[in-house]
């Protein structure tokens, strides 16, 4: 049965997971995608003859399409029925990962990670943009946090199984995407009640830029995901040295799947009690501090103490990565309530842009010189400006969650 935005803003004030559940095994997929490969520079830079560094910008041409993409794609496919919108993103997104998957050198894994990243972008606005008008405002955090919950599940669960199958060969995990993404797709085509929401040009999706606010909000994504990446990126560089056995990386990254979820999970609640600009601030400011600190740490602190601060500041990342999503979002709906859908498409764009420089930003020190550990120093300096823009937005925002 369709509904319209009428009826589903008549529904029952009650919230129900139920309409989300294959969402979230979607982002699961994403989740997937958008991590392994950071745990398998070496692999596959030996496999496909490249330099970690140039592996590593596997993660940005993903970035920096998906960046670019969005907001055409989803102007182009703004009238379409939603579920049908899904659906097709995440199709795409599949053969993408399935390309990656048999490529037999590395320009043809970055085409296969441009192809993914076409139906990633269009995927991350539809089913953002999906829970934001099926979700009553005063459960869009629980919501979002759900949904966006299957991304952090993979960080906690599929990104291990991934590298514990990349161990024998890095392509597995991308045949791994893209069976969950089959999984998820036939979920959705079963389960997943069809939507239709209002269309749009790509002028009036570009509009909400006009307004100063959102676009420092936005700006805050950008700089989040751009500090983060910079680090995640690499972390095999940066905690290799201290924990090299293979077993080891895998078991820090489940450790840091289960921060992000726990971050997630802590903010989804607290949004929806507190102002999200005051916990995202909270957020934000942690983040940095633990940034400067393990700089400083890995840098001057014996190896030992070095090894330990190594992990505190890692799963620390992982709770304040995990815990940013949900205010943030929540924070730019609120900027523009009735064009949530389009903003939440501008976000996605910001998050692309913002992963694609980190990794990007971080493979040229790299190259320049820097050590794995200076890129704690280069994300503290990230955070640095973004925790200024925060505290300067805020200052201005009339608008209270």
């Amino acid at each position: 049965m369709t509904q319209t935005r009428p009826a589903a803003a008549a529904q029952e004030r009650s919230f129900s997971y139920r309409p989300f559940i294959w969402l979230a095994v979607a982002t699961f997929s994403m989740g997937i995608d958008g991590y392994v490969l950071a745990g398998l520079l070496p692999q596959i830079a030996g496999d496909l003859e490249v330099s970690a560094a140039a592996a590593g910008q596997l993660m940005s041409v993903f970035a920096f399409t998906a960046a670019l993409a969005g907001p055409v794609l989803g102007t182009v496919t703004s009238r379409w029925e939603r579920r049908t919108t899904i659906v097709l993103a995440l199709g795409v997104f599949v053969l993408g990962n399935l390309v990656v998957g048999i490529a037999t050198n590395y320009p043809v894994a970055l085409g296969g990670r441009v192809v993914a990243a076409v139906g990633g972008s269009l995927l991350n606005a539809a089913v953002t943009g999906y829970v934001i008008a099926l979700t009553p405002v005063e459960h869009r955090g629980k919501a979002l946090s759900f949904v966006l919950g299957g991304w952090m599940t993979a960080t906690a669960l599929g990104v291990p199984v991934g590298l514990v199958l990349g161990q024998s060969n890095w392509r597995l995990p991308m045949i791994m995407v893209a069976v969950v993404g089959t999984i998820a797709l036939a979920g959705i085509l079963l389960g997943l009640p069809r939507l239709h929401l209002p269309g749009g040009t790509l002028a009036e999706r570009l509009r909400p830029l006009g307004r100063p606010r959102l676009v420092a909000g936005l700006l805050v994504t950008t700089g989040i995901l751009c500090s983060s990446y910079a680090c995640f990126t690499y972390a095999a560089l940066i905690l290799g040295p201290y924990f090299g056995a293979e077993w080891a990386m895998i078991a820090i990254l489940f450790g840091y799947g289960v921060a992000s979820m726990a971050g997630n999970a802590v903010t989804g609640r607290l949004v929806d009690r507190f102002s999200a600009i005051r916990v995202l601030t909270v957020v934000l400011v942690g983040l940095f501090l633990n940034a400067l600190l393990g700089m400083v740490a890995l840098m001057l602190a014996p190896v030992v103490v070095a090894a330990v601060w190594s992990l505190v500041w890692f799963f620390a990342a992982g709770v304040g990565n995990g815990g940013a999503a949900v205010p943030q979002q929540a924070r730019l709906a609120s900027l523009a309530p009735d064009s949530a859908a389009i903003v939440m498409a501008l976000n996605g764009s910001a998050i692309s842009l913002g992963a694609a420089l980190g990794s990007g930003l971080g493979g040229v020190a790299l190259t320049a010189g820097s050590s794995a550990n200076g890129l704690l120093g280069i994300s503290a300096a990230i955070l640095a400006v973004v925790v200024v823009l925060q505290l300067t937005a805020s200052r201005s925002q009339q608008t209270v969650e």
